[in-house]
C-alpha cells in the first residue's frame, strides 16, 4: 500500500495501457502551476514526479514542487527537499548491520514500552548476499564448490541471522548466497524502471522506479533508467522505516556522448576515460547525466558499466534516460511483457523518453566526449581515476617504482620461489580477476575475455605459474552463456575457474595468494600487482600481499595473466610462447568487435534470465537447511563473534540527553588528503597482532577462521576495534608509520588507535580527527561512522567531505566541520597535539560558522572559523536526538 500526498495541484491522471489502468502524477499537468518542464534533465523530472506525489504541504510543499522548474533558470539551488524512494537494497557487508540495527531497535522499542512489530521496513528491501565469497581455492574444476563450503562454514552465524530477518520482517527479502552481485541482480530482475503499487482508495499508481542502496555502485541500475545512488546504512535504515531522504536540489552535470567505439575498444576502456574526465571536472555531490547522440551506440550493458563508476567519479548518479535501448535489455532479461509496455507508455506520457528527436535537456554544466577518441587503457597503481594508455603502462609503472615506491635501486632483482621452478621480482602480476559488478554486468566484455582464452588456449599458452586466476560473474546467467558458447572449457584451460558468484577480489576477497609466493613478496619487500576488472584499486584494498593494483577490462585481465608483468608493452612484447615455438602477442588473441557481437547476439537468450530468476529467492540446499532462533525480536547469542547487540540504545529515554560543548579534546589522529573510507572502515583481512585479532584470540578463535573485517560487520565489538586500522592508513601523529597507530599524547606512546581511544575514554577526553581533502570517499561507509563514534570521536575537521560520508558522521552524532577556502591544518599551523575546544554545541543551525579554539603544547592559543556541514534542519533534528536511529525509534515509539 502506498501513501500519497494532497495533490494540491491536480496532477493525478489516468494512464491506459494494453486494457489495464494505472493513475499517475502527471509533469505535464503540472505545467500550468509551476511553468515548463520540458526541458529539465531526465533525473530532476524524476525527482519532480516524487514531490508532487507526495506533496503534503507538511514534508513536500508546492513551494518544493516549484523549486524544481525554477531551476531551469539558474541550474542551481540551495532549496532543500524530502525525497522517498521506492525501494531499499543491500548487501550483505553492509546490510547485516542495518538488520542488526533493526533487531536492536525491536529490542528498544519493546523497552520504551512500544510494539517491536512497529519495527519494519515501510517500502519493500531486497538484500543480495554477494559479499562473503572469497576465493580460496582457484584454478580447479571444484573451486566453486569449495568456496560455497567454506563460505557457508564460515559465515552461518550471519546467514542464521539473515535468514530469521527474511522471515520476522516484513517487506525484507533476501537473495541467498550464490546467486549473484546485488547490482547485477537489481539489472537483471528486481529494477522495474517503472513500479506500480496499490493506493489506499485501490487504484494502481505507476511512478518511476527509484532507489536507494547501502552499496555505492547502487547507481549501476541507472543505465537502466532508474534513479538509485548508494547511501549508508544509517540513511538506508532511516529510508526503510519511512523517514525521506532529506537532500538538496542538486546540480546536473550533463555529459555529451557522440560517435562510436573504435575497434578493439571495450567498454571498460570508456569507463576509465569517462572517470578521468569526470574527477577532473569536479562532479562531487552532483548528478550526471549522459545525453547525445552516443547514446545509441551504447548497449545498455554499456550504459550500466558507465553509471556503475559514479561512485568512482565522484557524482551522486549517472543517469542515462529511458528509450528504446532500455526496452530492448528488459526484453533480453526477459522481464513482463506488459510491464514492457507500461515503461514505453509511461515514459512518454510523462515526457521522460529520448530519442533522436529529443531536445537536449539544460543542464548546470556539460563537457562532451567522442566515443571514437577512447584509446584501451587501465587505471592504477592506487585510484580509479589514475588512467593510463595501455601502450604507456609499463613505462608509468617504472616511474611508480622509481618514485612512489622507492624501489630504483634494486628494480631487477628477482628472488627465488621456495619449492616452484621460477622467481619473483618488482612487477609480476599475482592476481588476475575478473570480478565486480562494474565489468561482470557486460556480456560483451566477458565475451571478449573467453575468446582471448580461447585465442590463447588454441595457441598453447597458459598463465605464468605465480599468477592468481579467478573468474567471479555477476550472475548464474554468464554460466549459461558460456557454457552455451563453449567459453567456459576455454577459460578452465586458462584458470580462469568459476570461484563462486559474488564481489570477490574487488573488495578485498581475493583470498591467501599460495605461501610461497606470499613468502617471497614479503620476505624481499616486492613490488608485487594485481589486474582485476573491478572499480576500486586504493592501497591495501586488493590483497595486503600487493602493492600495485589496476583496473582493466576482463580481456585485459587475461592478458595480463598471460603476460605475467607490469614492466613489458603488453601491445608490443610477445604474451608468452605457443606450442609452436613461436611468440604470441596480443594482437594475435584479441577478437574483433564483429566476433564479440556474434557471439552475445547468439548465446545470451531470454530464456537463460526468466530461468534463473525463477526461483532467485529459494536458495540451495545449504540456505534451506539453516536453522533460524527468535520470533518478534532476535535471540541475541552472547557468545557469537559475528552478531552482537550493539549499544547504540543503551539507556535511552524518550527525552534525548543534551548535547555539551567539545571542551579540550585531543586529536586521535592527523591525516591527509583522498582519506577513503576503506582507510575508516574495517576492511580486508584481521591480523592476528591488531586489536581485533586480539579479542577474537580472546575467545578462543582461530586465527584461521578470522575471516575478514567485512563479514563480521554485525559485531561492533570487532568493527570499532578495526576502525582506522587499514594497513596503509598514515597518520601524521605518527611520523614515519603505516598502518592504525597514533600517539597516544599524554606519554607519547606509539600505539593503535583503538588503544589509545580507550584509553582517553577512561580519563574522559574528548576526541577530534583533523583531516584533508574529500574526506570519506568510497565504499564501506556506514561503519566508517559508527566506529568512529564508537571511538569516542565527537567531531571530524577536514577541508572537504565526501557526501555520503558527511551525511553518516551527522547520522551517529558526529559533528563534520569544514575548514574555510584556503584553510588547513597545515595553513594554520596545527600538528594535531593541540587541545581543541568546540562552544555553541547546543544552538547549531545548518551551515553555520562555528570557531574552533585550541590551545599549544607550549600554552598558546589561537582560534580559526569553521563551516558547520550540518546541511538541512533535519540533519539538526538527528544530530540532536543522538542520530537518526533514536531519532526514529522515538517518533515510533511516541
Amino acid at each position: 500500500m502506498t501513501a500519497l500526498g494532497h495533490d494540491m495541484l491536480n496532477t493525478r491522471r489516468t494512464l491506459e495501457v494494453e486494457g489495464r489502468r494505472y493513475d499517475y502524477f502527471s509533469l505535464q499537468a503540472a505545467q500550468g502551476a509551476i511553468g515548463d518542464v520540458s526541458r529539465l534533465p531526465f533525473s530532476m523530472k524524476v525527482l519532480l514526479e516524487n514531490l508532487l506525489r507526495f506533496e503534503d504541504g507538511v514534508t513536500v510543499s508546492v513551494d518544493d514542487v516549484k523549486a524544481i522548474s525554477s531551476w531551469q533558470a539558474t541550474r542551481t539551488s540551495d532549496q532543500e527537499i524530502q525525497y522517498r524512494p521506492a525501494r531499499v537494497l543491500m548487501q550483505d557487508f553492509t546490510g547485516v548491520p542495518a538488520v542488526v540495527d533493526l533487531a536492536a531497535m525491536r529490542d528498544a522499542m519493546a523497552k520504551l514500552g512500544g510494539d517491536a512489530q512497529k519495527i519494519n521496513p515501510l517500502v519493500p528491501v531486497d538484500l543480495v548476499i554477494d559479499h562473503s565469497v572469497m576465493v580460496d581455492e582457484f584454478g580447479t574444476p571444484q573451486a566453486f564448490g569449495n568456496n560455497v563450503e567454506l563460505e557457508y562454514a564460515r559465515n552461518i552465524e550471519r546467514y542464521e541471522f539473515l535468514r530469521w530477518g527474511s522471515q520476522s520482517l516484513r517487506n525484507f527479502r533476501v537473495v541467498p548466497p550464490g546467486t549473484g552481485i546485488c547490482h547485477q541482480v537489481n539489472l537483471e530482475y528486481l529494477a522495474q524502471t517503472v513500479w506500480v503499487s496499490e493506493a489506499a482508495d485501490g487504484a494502481h499508481i505507476a511512478y518511476p522506479d527509484t532507489l536507494v542502496g547501502t552499496d555505492s555502485h547502487t547507481t549501476m541500475v541507472n543505465g537502466l533508467g532508474v534513479l538509485g545512488w548508494g547511501v549508508g546504512g544509517i540513511e538506508a535504515e532511516a529510508a526503510m522505516l519511512g523517514q525521506p531522504v532529506s537532500m538538496l536540489i542538486p546540480e546536473v552535470v550533463g555529459f555529451r556522448l557522440h560517435g562510436t567505439l573504435a575497434e578493439g575498444v571495450t567498454a571498460t576502456d570508456l569507463v576509465l576515460t569517462v572517470t578521468q574526465m569526470l574527477r577532473k571536472k569536479g562532479v562531487v555531490g552532483r548528478f550526471v547525466e549522459f545525453f547525445g547522440p552516443g547514446l545509441d551506440a551504447l548497449t545498455l550493458a554499456d550504459r550500466a558499466t558507465i553509471a556503475n563508476m559514479a561512485p568512482e567519479y565522484g557524482a551522486t548518479c549517472g543517469f542515462f534516460p529511458v528509450d528504446a535501448k532500455t526496452l530492448d535489455y528488459l526484453r533480453l532479461t526477459g522481464r513482463d511483457a506488459h510491464r514492457i509496455a507500461l515503461v514505453e507508455a509511461y515514459a512518454r506520457a510523462q515526457g521522460m523518453w529520448r530519442d533522436a528527436q529529443t531536445p537536449d535537456p539544460v543542464f548546470t554544466d556539460t563537457l562532451e566526449l567522442d566515443l571514437g577518441s577512447v584509446m584501451p587503457s587501465l587505471a592504477g597503481p592506487r585510484r580509479p581515476q589514475d588512467r593510463v594508455l595501455l601502450g604507456d603502462a609499463d613505462e608509468a609503472f617504472e616511474l611508480e617504482l622509481a618514485g612512489g615506491y622507492k624501489k630504483a635501486d634494486d628494480s631487477e632483482r628477482r628472488v627465488a620461489v621456495s619449492g616452484g621452478a621460477h622467481d619473483l621480482g618488482h612487477g609480476d602480476v599475482v592476481i588476475a580477476a575478473i570480478t565486480s559488478c562494474t565489468n561482470t554486468s557486460n556480456p560483451n566484455v566477458l565475451v571478449a575475455a573467453g575468446l582471448v582464452a580461447r585465442k590463447a588456449n588454441a595457441l598453447g599458452l597458459r598463465p605464468k605459474p605465480w599468477v592468481k586466476t579467478s573468474f567471479a560473474p555477476g550472475s548464474q546467467v554468464v554460466t549459461d552463456y558460456f557454457n552455451k558458447s563453449g567459453l567456459t572449457a576455454d577459460m578452465d584451460a586458462l584458470g580462469f575457474n568459476l570461484v563462486g558468484y559474488g564481489c570477490t577480489t574487488c573488495i578485498g576477497n581475493s583470498g591467501p595468494l599460495p605461501e610461497p609466493i606470499s613468502e617471497a613478496i614479503n620476505g624481499n619487500d616486492l613490488v608485487a600487482v594485481s589486474v582485476l576488472s573491478g572499480n576500486r584499486n586504493f592501497e591495501g584494498r586488493v590483497s595486503p600481499d600487493v602493492k600495485a593494483n589496476y583496473l582493466a577490462s576482463p580481456p585485459l585481465v587475461v592478458a595480463y595473466a598471460l603476460s605475467g608483468t607490469m614492466r613489458s608493452d603488453i601491445t608490443q612484447a610477445p604474451l608468452g610462447t605457443g606450442s609452436d615455438g613461436q611468440p604470441v602477442y596480443l594482437r594475435d588473441v584479441w577478437p574483433t568487435n564483429a566476433e564479440v557481437g556474434a557471439m552475445v547476439a547468439s548465446a545470451v537468450t531470454p530464456e537463460m534470465f526468466r530461468a534463473r530468476y525463477a526461483n532467485v529467492f529459494d536458495g540451495d540446499a545449504h540456505w534451506q537447511g539453516i536453522r533460524v532462533t527468535g520470533g518478534d525480536t532476535y535471540k541475541w547469542n552472547p557468545s557469537s563473534t559475528y552478531v552482537a547487540n550493539p549499544p547504540y540504545f543503551e539507556g535511552m529515554t524518550m527525552t534525548p540527553a543534551p548535547v555539551v560543548d567539545v571542551v579540550e579534546a585531543a586529536a586521535l589522529a592527523v591525516l591527509g588528503d583522498s582519506i577513503t573510507t576503506d582507510h575508516i572502515s574495517p576492511a580486508g583481512s584481521i591480523k592476528g597482532d591488531s586489536p581485533a585479532g586480539r579479542y577474537l584470540s580472546e575467545r578462543q578463535v582461530p586465527k584461521s577462521e578470522y575471516n575478514s573485517y567485512g563479514a563480521r560487520r554485525g559485531n561492533h565489538e570487532v568493527m570499532m576495534r578495526g576502525t582506522f586500522a587499514n594497513i596503509r592508513i598514515r597518520n601524521q601523529l605518527a611520523p614515519g608509520t603505516e598502518g592504525g597507530v597514533t600517539t597516544y599524547l599524554p606519554t607519547g606512546e606509539v600505539m593503535a588507535i583503538y588503544d589509545a581511544a580507550m584509553k582517553y575514554k577512561e580519563s574522559g577526553t574528548p576526541l577530534v580527527i583533523l583531516a584533508g581533502k574529500e574526506y570519506g570517499t568510497g565504499s564501506s561507509r556506514d561503519w566508517a561512522a559508527k566506529g568512529t563514534t564508537l571511538l569516542g570521536v565527537r567531531a571530524v575537521i577536514a577541508e572537504s567531505f565526501e557526501r555520503i560520508h558527511r551525511s553518516n558522521l551527522i547520522g551517529m552524532g558526529v559533528l563534520a566541520l569544514q575548514h574555510l577556502e584556503g584553510n588547513s591544518a597545515a595553513s594554520l599551523g596545527l600538528t594535531g597535539r593541540e587541545r581543541f575546544t568546540i562552544r555553541g554545541m547546543a544552538e547549531l543551525k545548518p551551515r553555520q560558522t562555528l570557531v574552533v579554539d585550541y590551545v599549544r603544547e607550549d600554552g598558546s592559543a589561537g582560534s580559526f572559523e569553521t563551516l558547520c556541514r550540518i546541511d538541512t534542519a533535519n540533519e539538526v533534528e538527528y544530530f540532536y536526538a543522538g542520530g537518526i536511529l533514536p531519532y526514529v525509534l522515538r517518533k515510533l515509539a511516541a
